[in-house]
This record gives C-alpha cells, sequence and structure tokens, in this order.
C-alpha cells in the first residue's frame, strides 16, 4: 500500500502568492503614508532607513514562506522521484507545504506505488510464465516423438497428453489476459449486492446485508463469482455475502486456507489444485479486479472455513 501523505493545515499557495503581491505593493505605499504623516518627525534619511528595514523584513517572512511551503516540497518531491527513478524503496516525505503541494506529492507517491506493483507483476509474469509453459511444453514434445513410432492404446495416451498439455497452455494465456484486463482502471460504477450475486452462474450464497457496491455490476459478479467456485473447489457448502459500510465479507464453511499458504495465496500462479488443472490465477484476477476501482481484499483468519473481507 502506498503511504499517505498527512495532511497538516498550511495557508494555500494562492493566498501565498496574494500576500506577497499585496506586500510588496504595501511595504513603499506605507512608508511613503508615514514619512508625510510623520514628516515632521522624521527625516530623509530616518524615514529612507524605516521603509527600508520595514522592506527586508517583510522580504525575509516571504523567503522563509516560499522556502518552507514551496521550495522544501518540490526538493523534497523531486529527490523522492529520483529514487524512484533508480528502483530504490526510498521513504517518501511525511507531509507537504501547501494544499496543492499535498495533493500532488500523494499523487507522485501513489504513481510510484502503482509503478512499482506492475514492474514486479511484469517480473513475476516472466518468471512464472517461463515456468508454467515449461511444462506442457516439454509434455508436447516429448508425446510428439514417440508418437512416430506408437501404436494403438499407446498413441491415443500420446494424443491425449498433447490435446490436455494444450488445453493447460490455453487456460495460462487465458487468465494472464484476464489478469492483465482486470488490472487496467476502469469507469467507476455501483451495483446492488443481490442483483450481482444473482449473476453468479451454477452457486448460490447466502446474502445477509444487501447494499450498493462500488463496482460495476459484471466487475463484482466476477469477483463473486471467482471466490464462490474457489469455497466450493475446497469443499464448502455455505457461502454468506455481507455488505456492512463500505466492507463486503464472503464466508464460507470449507476447508479454509492453511496457514503457509495465506501469504501466497493472492500471488500470480500459485495453487493447490494443480493437479486439477488449476491455473493459480483466480485470486489474482480478484485482487487485480478490487484493485482496478481503489478496493482492497485481505483473508481475515477464522476457526472454521474462510473468510475475504473486501475495502472500499
Amino acid at each position: 500500500m502506498p503511504r499517505q501523505v498527512r495532511r497538516k493545515w498550511r495557508p494555500p499557495l494562492a493566498l501565498i502568492v496574494i500576500g506577497a503581491m499585496a506586500g510588496i505593493v504595501a511595504v513603499p505605499v506605507l512608508g511613503l503614508t508615514y514619512f508625510r504623516v510623520a514628516g515632521n518627525v522624521l527625516g530623509w534619511a530616518e524615514t529612507a532607513w524605516l521603509i527600508l528595514w520595514v522592506a527586508l523584513f517583510s522580504a525575509g517572512i516571504l523567503g522563509f514562506l516560499l522556502w518552507r511551503l514551496v521550495l522544501r516540497p518540490v526538493t523534497a518531491l523531486t529527490a523522492h522521484a529520483r529514487d524512484m527513478k533508480a528502483g530504490r524503496a526510498g521513504k517518501p516525505p511525511a507531509h507537504f507545504g501547501t494544499p496543492e503541494f499535498s495533493e500532488l506529492g500523494q499523487s507522485v507517491i501513489d504513481m510510484g506505488a502503482t509503478l512499482h506493483s506492475r514492474a514486479a507483476t511484469m517480473r513475476a509474469y516472466a518468471d512464472h510464465v517461463t515456468h508454467e509453459m515449461k511444462s506442457p511444453l516439454t509434455a508436447i514434445a516429448g508425446a510428439a516423438e514417440l508418437l512416430e513410432d506408437a501404436t494403438g492404446e499407446e498413441r491415443r495416451a500420446l494424443v491425449a497428453t498433447i490435446a490436455d498439455s494444450a488445453a493447460r497452455m490455453d487456460r495460462l494465456l487465458r487468465d494472464l489476459r484476464r489478469h492483465a484486463a482486470a488490472g487496467l482502471a476502469r469507469e467507476g460504477g455501483e451495483v446492488l449486492l443481490s442483483v450481482a450475486a444473482g449473476q453468479v452462474r451454477g452457486a448460490v450464497a447466502e446474502l445477509r446485508r444487501d447494499g450498493m457496491v462500488p463496482m460495476p455490476q459484471d466487475d463484482l459478479a466476477a469477483v463473486l463469482e471467482q471466490l464462490i467456485q474457489n469455497a466450493v473447489s475446497h469443499g464448502a457448502d455455505q457461502v454468506s455475502l455481507d455488505w456492512d459500510g463500505g466492507k463486503l465479507s464472503v464466508a464460507d464453511n470449507g476447508s479454509g486456507v492453511a496457514p503457509g499458504d495465506r501469504d501466497r495465496m493472492f500471488d500470480p500462479f500459485f495453487t493447490t489444485t494443480r493437479a486439477q488443472g488449476g491455473t493459480g490465477m483466480g485470486l489474482a484476477i480478484v485482487r487485480a479486479l478490487i484493485g482496478a476501482h481503489g478496493g482492497t481484499i485481505a483473508h481475515v483468519p477464522t476457526q472454521k472455513g474462510a473468510v475475504f473481507e473486501i475495502s472500499f
């Protein structure tokens, strides 16, 4: 998660600029006015020194404000951007000067976190795709080599091996495309939880509390379908949905998630059902879909089954 910039009260940049311009105009006017009023008290030299010192004092205050509220935040933000460019995970500034710079800083920090996440995902894709594709390709190559001399039942077994390996590669490529599309930013929308749940095919879930979820209907239905199917594949016969003030809870009574798998369950290609044809992309797609709408998903440890909490 990207770090949040602390919001501290600071005068807006427009107020600083307008105040500086007003001060530049007001200092000589006030000096001349005072000279006219107190002309019989101060001489020309004393009045000139007075105006000079007031101008220097005002310039000092303005310079401090510009350094504190403009120059220092820009310098800190530039240093953080250079760290991100160099691939160093530098600690971002905790806060900035004016509200405008706070928003700019938060945007840069969020952008850096997004780019870092995408780069890490691309590296993981390169590693995992190479590993996952190697097995079916090896099976296809070996079966094709043996097929020339095979006859009867052996030939049918080799053909089945080629077909199964090709089907697995097709599932992997399809899930990769779905994951890439799911991670893209999407237009906002909202739908009743009951409506999206009713769109899920071949599965029924108990709806405890309904509400408007800030996701389009198709995307939320895809998330629910994957979570429900995942629960069924782990022995669940009951799944409940509960919407409570910005949080959606999906709970089941299946075998749950093993403690050793909890830190990796959302990683692409991680699966405990590889022998049954699992590609390990289901929960990764779910997380990408939710993240594209500004939400997060987390596993909540429980005594029985599995509980996933989606927050917006």
